[in-house]
């Protein structure tokens, strides 16, 4: 199973955590609505480029990246979203498109939302389309020890 380099790492941290088995979705907003998590909830894991280099920016589901604001607070010349030809090998372990946010697993550095911030609890990819880890913020925060920034705008649907 793809998860279980993460399941091992959650364990051997004693945190606690709860696996949510869903129906197969590809989106932030339909995987939400399959397993029943608020949108705001969600974290979705966005693969960029800053100055060349891998990093995650991790955002509510219902967010979108802000480019211009990430590259200012990050003060990098440039931030761009990644292809997944530039990140596939990086996450072998998980299916394209469903990386957890740990950048720490993967030696990457981690941007979080200011607005994910807020959450009591967040939900997460766990490596494959049809699984969420959900666990306290804190403990993420604990564990991945991510840059809180601002880089986040609510999405014009």
């Amino acid at each position: 199973m793809a998860m279980t380099k993460l399941k091992a790492y959650l364990d051997e941290n004693k945190v606690r955590y709860l696996t949510i088995t869903h129906s197969p979705a590809y989106t932030s907003q339909k995987t939400a609505a399959s397993a029943h998590v608020p949108g705001k909830e969600l974290a979705k894991t966005v693969i960029v480029k800053v100055d060349g280099q891998l990093a995650m920016a991790v955002l509510p589901g219902s967010y979108q990246v802000d480019f211009g604001q990430l590259k200012e607070v990050v003060g990098a010349s440039k931030v761009e979203l990644a292809s997944e030809d530039d990140f596939r090998d990086t996450f072998s372990d998980c299916e394209v498109g469903a990386m957890p946010p740990f950048g720490n697993l993967y030696n990457m550095p981690v941007y979080v939302a200011e607005a994910l911030t807020e959450d009591e609890e967040i939900a997460f990819n766990a490596c494959s389309h049809t699984e969420l880890i959900r666990m306290s913020y804190e403990d993420f925060s604990r564990l991945v020890q991510p840059t809180v920034v601002k880089f986040a705008a609510t999405s014009r649907v």
